[in-house]
């Protein structure tokens, strides 16, 4: 089997794991951009601690799991978005204003896009989680 988006396989493992009530999952394989997401996932209190655990291939992210996830997922095709225009996307993605959270890959590195329009910078979105 050809994984070919681990971002969205692994935000939609997290959330099939939150609507079955479990307490933690696991997600593999491990990668930077899916360990930055879920830094900026808990930061935002979506969820709670997760660690790296290396098995020998490209690792596994062990999450625990808070329940204040109802809905996440990754956005294709990875739209590019300017600093003035998050409005226009929170209405697509978000069910309300300052409900949820979108993430988007900038120069400063992967943030949410509360710290992005902040900063006045704009990027990629790659994910949202509500």
């Amino acid at each position: 089997m050809v994984l070919l988006d681990p971002l969205a396989d692994a935000l939609s493992t997290i959330k099939n794991a939150e609507a079955v009530g479990k307490s933690s999952c696991s997600i593999k394989p491990a990668s930077k951009l899916i360990g930055t997401v879920l830094n900026v996932m808990q930061s935002r209190g979506y969820v709670g601690e997760f660690e790296l655990v290396e098995d020998g291939k490209a690792g596994v992210y062990e999450v625990k799991l808070i329940g204040s996830i109802n809905k996440c997922g990754a956005i294709k095709p990875r739209y590019s978005v300017g600093a003035a225009d998050f409005e226009r996307w929170e209405k697509q993605y978000l069910p309300a204003k300052n409900f949820g959270t979108l993430i988007l890959t900038t120069s400063m590195g992967v943030i949410s896009h509360y710290e992005a329009r902040e900063n006045n910078v704009g990027g990629q979105l790659i994910a949202y989680v509500y």
